[in-house]
């Protein structure tokens, strides 16, 4: 296994690739969409809650990923001894009409699979991916975490209409008429990522880039009026049944699945991992499920986390690990010590996981 960092749009800056370095990572996992564009939350978190306004503005529809700025920002985290492991989420932008299966939906289709294309040819190997209507939403940021720090978890069902003109919890219509998104079933939303997969997964195969799906985050059957998808840990299970390619692959968050109200996070682990169909993982740690769940330091969660990480190796995944997101520290850079505190906790904890297995041998 290897250790990795993810980076939102705003910091994937030099110092933060050599940062991740210096607390030993050895990937990076980039978020291109710019969450706050926008809106009023304070980027410097590093941690969007959700609201129900949304995030902020999506982006510009006709801006795709280029060629160029992909190969850029590899080379730049390359520059610092890292590697480009994955791009983490999608523009509501370039695809809220796949999401909704409006008139701009072939014309979004093929822009994502161009900018599939461009991954390929920039060697960037993995883009996770969130198929969900309403996104991450309805989460709170409180002082949840040991030794009151910050944190983000949620207080109960957020089931507020989403109004017109946004989806995946942001923006991409500001001029949209009043009036809400009408509801989505979950029969209907299966099908619609089934249609997604159908037609891109073979341009993906052929980019030789894998796909990635996060489990709904907040893990709910509903929120906003809109069906969720993978909401509990065996619904994992029908996205790898749609298609057998090598590109159908999971985005496997941990703090998701153990918020999840069923199932048992280290079976699911086993589960998945047996089949090798994990791109990256999400590694954090929470106590609670939904909808009443916090997110904790990552030593001091309900999951056991070496435990995870033994069902890992057993079972041969060699990808990348990331902390996702954690607690703020009560520091002057709130963000870094706490990415420190979980990077150095999970590096440790695969040294001693990598000399057990050396001893067994």
């Amino acid at each position: 296994m290897k250790l990795g960092l993810g980076l939102y749009r705003h910091m994937l800056v030099r110092e933060n690739f050599q940062f991740a370095r210096q607390a030993g990572a050895t990937h990076i996992v980039a978020h291109l969409v710019d969450y706050f564009k926008g809106g009023s939350q304070n980027p410097t978190d590093n941690q969007p809650t959700g609201t129900e306004g949304g995030w902020g503005l999506a982006g510009d529809p006709e801006k795709l990923w280029t060629l160029e700025e992909l190969i850029g920002l590899r080379q730049a985290v390359e520059a610092e001894g890292l590697k480009l492991e994955a791009l983490e989420n999608l523009d509501p932008a370039h695809w809220h009409d796949i999401l909704l299966d409006g008139p701009k939906r072939s014309l979004q289709l093929e822009n994502v699979k161009t900018m599939i294309r461009r991954m390929g040819q920039a060697a960037i190997p993995i883009l996770g991916y969130n198929f969900s209507i309403a996104g991450v939403c309805g989460r709170t940021h409180a002082p949840y975490a040991r030794g009151r720090a910050m944190s983000v978890g949620m207080e109960g069902p957020f089931d507020t209409p989403m109004r017109k003109g946004m989806v995946w919890n942001m923006v991409y219509d500001s001029a949209a008429p009043p009036g809400a998104v009408p509801p989505t079933s979950a029969s209907v939303l299966w099908s619609r990522l089934e249609r997604f997969l159908e037609q891109v997964l073979p341009v993906a195969e052929e980019a030789g880039v894998r796909l990635a799906l996060h489990p709904d985050d907040p893990p709910m059957p509903a929120m906003r009026d809109q069906a969720r998808l993978v909401y509990q840990p065996h619904l994992y299970q029908r996205v790898l049944d749609f298609n057998p390619s090598p590109a159908n692959t999971l985005e496997f968050c941990l703090g998701s699945l153990a918020e999840m109200t069923l199932g048992d996070i280290y079976q699911a682990v086993e589960t998945y991992s047996r089949q090798g169909k994990l791109a990256y993982v999400h590694c954090r740690n929470v106590t609670g499920k939904v909808p009443v769940y916090r997110e904790t330091f990552i030593d001091d969660g309900d999951i056991d986390i070496p435990r995870v990480l033994r069902i890992l190796k057993k079972n041969g995944f060699d990808g990348v690990i990331i902390p996702d997101h954690t607690p703020q520290m009560s520091c002057a850079a709130p963000w870094h010590a706490g990415m420190a505190f979980a990077l150095g906790y999970l590096s440790a904890a695969l040294q001693v996981i990598q000399q057990e297995s050396a001893g067994q041998g």
